[in-house]
């Protein structure tokens, strides 16, 4: 009983709070100079009601492309596997979607999906997904791992044998940026990479 206490209080009180975005200025110095060369020159802020910053992020300006995975049920494609799509701080501890709880610092976001294995049934509608790594670990923004290898560099992050993970999709061609709620206690950024327009789940756990 107690292991579904917290989780139940974690959504009521986000269902509960107000968060608002603002400008995060540069990418942080902890990412190698190449990544941070690209990503955006201003990122978003996601801040609480009480002042807190909830997390930043910074993504790639223009789409990568090149050879794709072969793959149903994504809505991008075009993007290879495993390519750099943005960076992500946390300045106190923050949470995947999965409610793993990731330590204050600085991860690298690149391009994934989960297993068409049956094991991430009701996950999500598509299988788009951010992997997060440390940034510490993960410096050429022109690399692309392969599944295994980019699942292994995230347990580094997550600490956990599950990799760390953000719900990503691409959005209508006519969504506005922003930072809005979805759903009972879900929070979305509406932002674009180069001219596509992309959505992210910020805050909120997947209940499975």
């Amino acid at each position: 009983m107690p292991k579904m206490i917290v989780p139940f209080l974690f959504c009521a009180a986000t269902a509960l709070a107000q968060y608002k975005l603002q400008p995060a200025g540069g990418p942080p110095s902890e990412l190698s100079p190449a990544i941070a060369a690209a990503l955006q020159k201003d990122g978003s802020k996601i801040v609480g009601d009480d002042g807190k910053v909830v997390c930043e992020m910074w993504m790639r300006t223009t789409l990568p492309s090149g050879p794709a995975a072969a793959e149903t049920n994504v809505t991008l494609p075009a993007i290879p596997h495993g390519a750099l799509l943005g960076a992500i701080r946390f300045s106190s501890p923050g949470l995947d979607r999965r409610g793993i709880t990731l330590k204050p610092g600085v991860y690298t976001l690149r391009f994934s999906f989960y297993p068409p294995d049956g094991n991430h049934q009701g996950a999500a509608p598509q299988r788009d997904f951010l992997i997060l790594s440390l940034a510490a670990e993960d410096k050429d923004p022109d690399s692309k791992p392969d599944f295994e290898a980019l699942m292994n560099l995230s347990r580094k992050a997550s600490g956990t044998p599950h990799p760390a993970t953000l719900s990503f999709w691409k959005a209508e061609d006519d969504a506005k940026p922003g930072f809005e709620k979805s759903g009972d206690s879900d929070w979305v950024l509406q932002t674009r990479i180069g001219d596509t327009p992309v959505t992210i789940i910020l805050i909120g756990q997947h209940a499975g």
